[in-house]
């Protein structure tokens, strides 16, 4: 079997996927999936790949593009049909003439995850690109005890969808629509499809239990625009009184009983950050959704499988007022593996001191992972691929690291950095002034070369790069490794360097090198990776997004500090 013929089919794939760059572990994970009993010779296999990937990796895009279309044509056939896969369509989209319209509806008692990115991309995806419809943003914002709205979230979240490029057509703040509610409410008991109930939330709990109605409810219709008006007023403190929504004492599901719509909270001692206590009667989270829904005109609902019972609940709006609901699509959840997206524990988290902010490097926040240096072109592959389907999506953390490898390899430019324990070694061989000439982006000749001029022959390298005798310092030459202290200059001859399969390898010159940091999430905790940049990174601005060759990509967070993206 020739091993290595299989594995260049795929280092070939792999690298024209992922801008240039084959992995090893990529390529051998599909070699062994391939043929599955090459794994009793692992490391001879191994060692294959590594030659072929070295190869592959040392051709540039064009060629590596060419050579796979001759070897392997399906690849890049395959490839092509990811590139313009779409979602399936929305039903009842074609009796609408196209004029669809959707909504993100986020609460703002906390900054959106990468799964609340999942609702967004999909409405936005299908209102505007697929349908070339209408998209809006709804803070749904009536819960000012139990799910207090922060001040800060409304402007955070913006920030968040601005960055992920779901722009709305339309905002509207539930808070800010009270009026709309009540009317509807009042509405609604006149027609004898609502009450008002002052039985304690045990009592409830028993009728609904029993499957019985609640005595309230048959009480004259007169009787609950009195009491409503009282709630209004005033005249019930918190928990005394609630107005109920008509539906089956007996149904099935006993949350769906006579679901409760309006109760009354005492907002001078939870004021909404918005109104303040201006109110005191507040619609719950399916009242005010479904008259919003139904007032602005949404033609389809994108939401989680969790909401599936708060559908049922909205439905009984819409038949008590004789509107049309909109069409509910319910999708599955999205958990990223190795990465906390639990918005509670985010919370416990952040009021224990254990995170810094929402923007902590370990969190699964989006203001978390544009710190990291996750592009939102990458949440997109994501979100699109998983789709709408209802199961649970687990995304591994290395899947959201390809899909971003793929945007991020060609944005980002090379440089050095040698992480400590270093070794100061002198070049023996070179004269001073040396100057050394570093490719700016292997994959972009066109971006030139940076020179480093060093006037003392003295560098920074890392201390295991030293166990190899001979080796290739990055832009000056090949090197012998004399003792500990220097290394000896042999030529600088590339063909030499890859005869010798020489390791090529980062440094720093000790004269006018940046003591430099880079910090790293793993699992719950940060690493700290200190070490020595070269002296052009101090002309990088904060966010701007490199490789530190053989360790990764790495994001400035601030002045000489880094945070490490991915490899």
């Amino acid at each position: 079997m020739d091993v290595r013929k299989v594995a260049l089919k795929h280092a070939l794939a792999n690298a024209v996927k992922f801008g240039g760059k084959a992995r090893l572990d990529a390529v051998t994970s599909k070699i062994f999936a391939e043929i599955p009993e090459l794994r009793r010779n692992a490391k001879e296999v191994v060692d294959i790949v590594r030659q072929v990937v070295d190869e592959v990796n040392s051709m540039d895009k064009d060629q590596q593009a060419r050579h796979l279309a001759e070897i392997w044509p399906e690849a890049l056939t395959a490839e092509k049909r990811v590139e313009v896969k779409r979602l399936p369509p929305l039903p009842g989209a074609d009796e609408l003439g196209g004029r669809v319209v959707t909504r993100f509806a986020p609460n703002p008692d906390f900054v959106l995850h990468l799964g609340s990115a999942r609702p967004a991309i999909l409405n936005y995806y299908y209102a505007k690109k697929m349908y070339s419809g209408k998209f809006i943003l709804r803070f749904e914002d009536t819960d000012p005890k139990t799910k207090r709205p922060l001040k800060e979230a409304y402007d955070l979240i913006r920030e968040d969808l601005k960055w992920l490029n779901v722009l709305w057509d339309e905002e509207y703040i539930q808070s800010q629509r009270m009026e709309i509610y009540y009317g509807v409410a009042e509405e609604l008991i006149r027609r004898g499809k609502a009450y008002v109930c002052t039985h304690s939330q045990e009592e409830i709990k028993q009728f609904r239990d029993q499957g019985i109605p609640d005595p309230c409810s048959q009480l004259p219709v007169e009787e609950h625009v009195e009491r409503w008006e009282k709630m209004l007023s005033g005249e019930y403190p918190e928990g005394a009184a609630v107005l109920r929504i008509k539906t089956d004492p007996a149904h099935p599901n006993p949350s769906v009983r006579d679901w409760i719509a309006f109760r009354v909270l005492d907002t001078e001692k939870s004021p909404h950050p918005l109104v303040g206590s201006k109110y005191i009667v507040w619609p719950t989270y399916n009242f005010a959704c479904a008259v919003d829904d139904h007032m602005l005109g949404v033609t389809h609902v994108l939401r989680g499988e969790e909401h599936a019972v708060n559908t049922l609940k909205q439905n009984y709006i819409y038949e008590h007022m004789g509107w049309k609901p909109p069409i509910s699509i319910h999708f599955g959840r999205m958990n990223l593996e190795g990465m906390i997206l639990s918005k509670s524990v985010i919370k416990r988290g952040l009021d224990k001191k254990l995170y810094a902010s929402y923007d902590d490097i370990r969190l699964g926040t989006l203001a978390a992972l544009r710190r990291r240096g996750i592009l939102p072109e990458a949440i997109w592959d994501i979100v699109l691929e998983v789709g709408i389907k209802s199961s649970t999506a687990k995304i591994s953390i290395e899947k959201l690291h390809a899909f971003n490898r793929k945007y991020l390899e060609p944005r980002a430019n090379r440089y050095m950095f040698v992480p400590e324990p270093v070794r100061k070694v002198e070049l023996v061989g070179l004269q001073p002034p040396i100057t050394a000439e570093v490719i700016v982006h292997p994959s972009f000749p066109e971006r030139g070369k940076r020179k480093i001029t060093l006037s003392q022959p003295f560098i920074y390298v890392s201390e295991k790069d030293l166990e190899d005798k001979v080796l290739r310092l990055m832009g000056l030459g090949n090197f012998e490794v004399v003792d500990g202290s220097s290394l000896r200059f042999l030529n600088n001859d590339i063909v030499f360097a890859k005869e010798n399969r020489l390791q090529i390898i980062q440094w720093a010159p000790v004269e006018s090198s940046v003591k430099a940091t880079i910090l790293k999430a793993e699992g719950n905790t940060i690493q700290r990776i200190d070490g020595f940049a070269e002296p052009s990174t101090s002309d990088l601005k904060i966010g701007e997004q490199i490789q530190f060759v053989r360790i990764g990509y790495v994001k400035k967070d601030q002045e000489n500090t880094y945070i490490y993206t991915h490899d």
